[in-house]
């Protein structure tokens, strides 16, 4: 059914005659009766029959454009809400690492749920590759996804992507380790030759990181064990199962001495992607923008003080 026939049935209930519906919508007599009857054939049943000179609509006439107020206040209501510059509302699934969603994402849910009221976000925490599979397969709108600038991120053409912010990384080592203050970062990681080095589980990118700059120091890492969560890389360090990178400005603890990699340095960058052909959706540019510009005032840039992160809260 198009919904401009549908339209014409409604006024003939209010109006009750094919020339005012004529007058009214600024077609001509002949127009309306053969859109109406068009319509009659779509549905298989008589909607008018002669009353006099006029016509009337049959029972099933009547409950037809009973269901058409309703079928056509749903397709205005449609357009309004994806009409450009409209409320942001509906829902917004958004797969992320645990510090875009806990550090950035979670206090504008909060602000949002007071200003924007109609909007409502889902949120699934996973690390890159999990979230970028769930943007390949529709199953979440945005994706907060990260890569480092030892170890950048293949980028999909098909995917657009906004930059949002870095963080700096250093080396968790044991307390008692003796590092020279100002060290550069060849020289941290050839102190630790000897050690085991910690991993993510589920993601491989610290990984390649740690392989880059213990072959430039001349070695090659035994990489033993994995955690995708912080506070147990910092478990294990202080249990004396090796060392591992870390987020600078992360608390740690009595057991653990973070050091910085100054030269060359490690640096995490965060991004959000989608696909372009949603990118003017109100939802998705609203928070998209919300959160390029947290970005942009310094949150998330690995100084502010928070609780240890896990290892999905990498940055």
């Amino acid at each position: 059914m198009e919904t401009r026939r549908l339209r014409l049935l409604v006024e003939l209930s209010r109006l009750g005659s094919m020339r005012a519906v004529a007058d009214a919508t600024g077609a001509t007599t002949s127009t309306v009766s053969q859109q109406l009857a068009v319509l009659a054939k779509e549905m298989g049943a008589a909607l008018i029959e002669p009353d006099g000179r006029r016509v009337r609509l049959t029972p099933a006439g009547r409950r037809l454009a009973e269901h058409a107020v309703t079928i056509l206040a749903a397709v205005e209501t449609a357009r309004l809400d994806l009409a450009p510059g409209a409320e942001p509302n509906g829902t917004l699934r958004v797969a992320g690492f645990s510090t875009a969603i806990r550090v950035h994402l979670l206090p504008l849910i909060t602000e949002l749920a007071r200003t924007v009221p109609r909007l409502r976000i889902l949120v699934r925490e996973h690390e890159p590759a999990e979230a970028l599979r769930l943007l390949a397969a529709d199953e979440t709108d945005l994706a907060l996804t990260y890569d480092y600038d030892l170890a950048p991120a293949d980028r999909d053409p098909a995917v657009h992507t906004t930059a949002l912010w870095t963080a700096p990384w250093g080396l968790g080592v044991p307390a008692h380790a003796e590092v020279p203050e100002r060290a550069g970062t060849l020289e941290v990681f050839a102190r630790f030759t000897a050690h085991d080095w910690i991993v993510n589980s589920r993601n491989t990118a610290d990984e390649t990181v740690i392989r880059t700059l213990a072959s430039m120091a001349g070695f090659t890492p035994r990489i033993t064990h994995q955690s995708d969560s912080l506070d147990l890389v910092q478990g294990m360090i202080t249990a004396g199962l090796g060392v591992g990178l870390l987020p600078l400005g992360t608390p740690t603890l009595p057991g653990v001495r973070l050091v910085p990699l100054p030269s060359p340095p490690v640096t995490l960058r965060a991004h959000a992607l989608a696909h372009p052909g949603r990118l003017a959706w109100p939802p998705l540019a609203l928070v998209t923008d919300l959160l390029a510009r947290r970005a942009e005032g310094g949150g998330g840039d690995g100084e502010e003080p928070r609780p240890t992160p896990g290892r999905a809260t990498e940055g």
